[in-house]
């Protein structure tokens, strides 16, 4: 049987949403996509995918994260089944979930929230921490499907907050670096080495226009 060392894990975000236009905190609301607003960037994500086959798909089971696999995966044959799963969810913002930043930046305990760059929990909902934990959990499910099943390459569409997280924790970036746009993401390669997976390389998808020339 075969034995698992290498791992191309492909995390995208989903594609554009009202609320991502009027920078609202969407959180784990499900709120669907703005189309056709949001079809370019998808168009490009798509594009940038193309010809690449998957392994393995795990996407979070918000709306928007569904509708964004599906303008991924059309006109595609023989795909394997997806598996949607609430842990990839974006962090509960609890409170804060349908503002923007002009009717929040008054107020001390989003001021504090914000200088805890998340660590502190937002009213009625989650710390980055708590996001942490069940990326952990999840990728511990993974990381042993993968292995078990000699998988080469996952798809996994989510959102902006669990890429931050995964970006800070393989690419040891700070807070603010790890932001990114709709329908855009990370190809990051995982090598195991004794028993452990280890990330080698992050590379951004779709690659920068500088670099596809």
């Amino acid at each position: 049987m075969a034995v698992a060392d290498h791992l191309e894990l492909v995390v995208v975000r989903h594609g554009l949403t009202a609320w991502n236009r009027e920078r609202r905190y969407q959180g784990q609301r499900d709120i669907p996509l703005l189309l056709p607003e949001a079809r370019p960037g998808l168009d490009r994500l798509r594009d940038a995918l193309e010809g690449e086959s998957f392994d393995a798909i795990h996407a979070s089971d918000l709306t928007r994260c569904r509708q964004t696999l599906a303008h991924l995966m059309a006109g595609r044959s023989n795909t394997v089944m997806p598996h949607f799963d609430a842990r990839l969810r974006e962090l509960d913002f609890g409170e804060y979930e349908g503002k923007c930043y002009e009717e929040l930046k008054t107020l001390p305990a989003y001021r504090a929230w914000i200088d805890s760059l998340g660590e502190q929990a937002p009213p009625g909902g989650e710390s980055t921490r708590a996001l942490r934990r069940r990326l952990d959990a999840w990728l511990s499910d993974l990381f042993a499907e993968v292995t078990s099943q000699a998988l080469e390459r996952v798809l996994v569409v989510t959102h902006g907050g669990v890429i931050r997280e995964l970006r800070r924790r393989f690419e040891a970036i700070d807070f603010w670096e790890g932001s990114l746009g709709q329908a855009e993401g990370r190809r990051l390669i995982f090598l195991q080495q004794k028993g452990a997976w280890q990330c080698s390389s992050s590379l951004a998808v779709p690659a920068p226009a500088s670099v596809t020339r």
